[in-house]
């Protein structure tokens, strides 16, 4: 019991000096990172928009092919 309370201690004693670091060497303010942060996910979500639009059409044709009659 001794074991888990002193490994969750230092684990958060690691986290909370990883998030100080992390804060210092940032290398760009808080709202440049923000920024980027946004930036990167409208792209992100833009290209997965763009794939599931093009996948859609690829699906569509599949199955009005497979919906046409056979001759």
């Amino acid at each position: 019991m001794r074991g888990l309370v002193n490994f969750i201690g230092g684990a958060i004693a690691g986290s909370l000096v990883g998030a100080a670091l992390a804060l210092l060497l940032a290398p760009a303010s808080g709202d440049e990172l923000r920024s980027q942060i946004k930036e990167r996910k409208d792209r992100a979500q833009q290209e997965i928009e763009l794939a599931m639009e093009t996948r859609r059409a690829e699906l569509e044709r599949e199955l009005a092919a497979l919906r046409a009659p056979r001759q």
